[in-house]
């Protein structure tokens, strides 16, 4: 309840705009309750990427062998699913050196780990070869496009989630896909 309650403060509000009492108020208990569970505002935050960044990995793990539509509709489906997340997760912090630091540290990772996955479907290697720099680069290439895609999929939300997976689709040509 907590960590769903900061989602959606960190998402509205930025990192700074968002207050532990408040979300500890719309948790329905108190600063020191959350406190009991999170070291800090920053460490919660932190721990917010963080299970983002293994729910969007799992999602790319399970359905990218079904075939790049069906892995585009999962990930446009947890964009629709999870707007808060996806805005934390996506949208870059601006300011404090210390939580861009917290936010990269979450982030960077599922680039090594979405190159890897990508090298494992069929046509990976068609894209970047086998090393694992250029699996890396053209995860990001992918990576970049989906999240600016999505920023824009939470400010538009009344583009269907059907025209969000074409238009990713027509953009991204996978080999086989």
């Amino acid at each position: 309840m907590i960590e769903r309650e900061a989602t959606e403060v960190f998402a509205a509000s930025g990192y700074h705009g968002a207050g532990i009492d408040e979300i500890a108020r719309r948790s329905g208990v108190t600063a020191p309750v959350v406190y009991d569970h999170f070291d800090s505002k920053l460490d919660l935050y932190g721990r917010l990427l963080e299970r983002t960044r293994e729910e969007l990995l799992a999602m790319w793990r399970a359905q990218l062998g079904g075939g790049v539509p069906q892995a585009l509709d999962a990930w446009a489906r947890y964009v629709e699913d999870h707007p808060f997340a996806a805005r934390m997760y996506f949208q870059e912090p601006t300011g404090d050196p210390s939580v861009r630091a917290v936010h990269q540290a979450a982030t960077a990772p599922a680039r090594a780990a979405l190159g890897a996955i990508l090298g494992d479907q069929p046509g990976g290697a068609d894209i970047a070869g086998a090393d694992p720099l250029e699996l890396e680069m053209a995860a990001e290439v992918i990576r970049a496009g989906l999240t600016g895609l999505a920023i824009w999929w939470i400010d538009h939300p009344d583009v269907p989630r059907a025209k969000i997976v074409e238009t990713a689709r027509n953009a991204i040509r996978w080999p086989g896909g």
